[in-house]
């Protein structure tokens, strides 16, 4: 009797802390940094969020068919998600808007809830252990010899990365025209940078393919050099777009 009655106080405890824990994590400041993922492998959601910039990629990983992306700028505040787009493929006319969407934190998933009901997000990562976490513009890329400087104006490409995946994103914010994208998982190894890509919409034979790429960081700045894709090679640099505060 007795050891029934111990069983039925641990198993109250554990609920009981678990409805705290809860309530707690309710209470505390949504934190979004990391890589969330939702749905099923043939319509798959994956969502990288830097400190204030996100992007989501919607793809079928099974057939390698590249379904849509969008993102931008994002806050949080009081409970609510407020997104400002930069791009989306498939609904261009929505750049340039803002998105308001009810937001939720619980353990290892976020819900979003609009008016077409609710979408809840596992986390995939919480912003580490990759180095190269964060939201970058390019800014240089070697031609001729020499690094060609750009500047990022209405047209960008970016890369937002979290600790283990990463999305890179050609578009122009003024036209609201989307050029291509494409992503997958990433590892950082002693210099080394290497993608393995998911889905790619320009070219749907590349994903499966694995590339590696010298990388270091001094100042804010990434340097990138390697082969792409098609065997080019590629010296480029990508700036974190906090310092060019844009």
């Amino acid at each position: 009797m007795k050891f029934k009655t111990v069983i039925f106080s641990a198993a109250f405890f554990v609920g009981l802390m678990s409805m705290v824990m809860d309530k707690v994590s309710a209470q505390q400041p949504v934190n979004l940094q990391g890589a969330w993922q939702s749905g099923a492998l043939a319509y798959q959601s994956t969502m990288i969020c830097s400190e204030k910039y996100f992007s989501v990629a919607i793809y079928d990983l099974e057939s390698r068919k590249f379904i849509s992306t969008h993102g931008g700028s994002y806050r949080v505040e009081g409970g609510e998600w407020i997104g400002m787009l930069e791009w989306h493929s498939s609904n261009p006319e929505l750049v340039g808007k803002e998105l308001r969407q009810k937001v939720a934190l619980k353990r290892a998933s976020i819900t979003f809830d609009d008016k077409t009901g609710k979408v809840e997000w596992k986390q995939l990562d919480d912003g580490t252990p990759g180095e190269l976490a964060g939201a970058w513009l390019i800014t240089g890329r070697m031609r001729d010899g020499a690094m060609s400087t750009m500047t990022p104006g209405a047209r960008r490409t970016m890369k937002i990365l979290s600790g283990t995946r990463f999305q890179w994103i050609a578009y122009n914010v003024e036209t609201k025209e989307f050029s291509g994208t494409g992503g997958g998982t990433y590892t950082t190894r002693n210099g080394k940078y290497t993608e393995n890509i998911e889905f790619f919409s320009r070219d749907n034979s590349r994903v499966g393919a694995s590339l590696t790429f010298d990388f270091s960081l001094e100042d804010g700045r990434w340097r990138h050099k390697g082969l792409s894709s098609k065997g080019d090679p590629i010296d480029e640099v990508w700036t974190k777009r906090e310092k060019i505060g844009l």
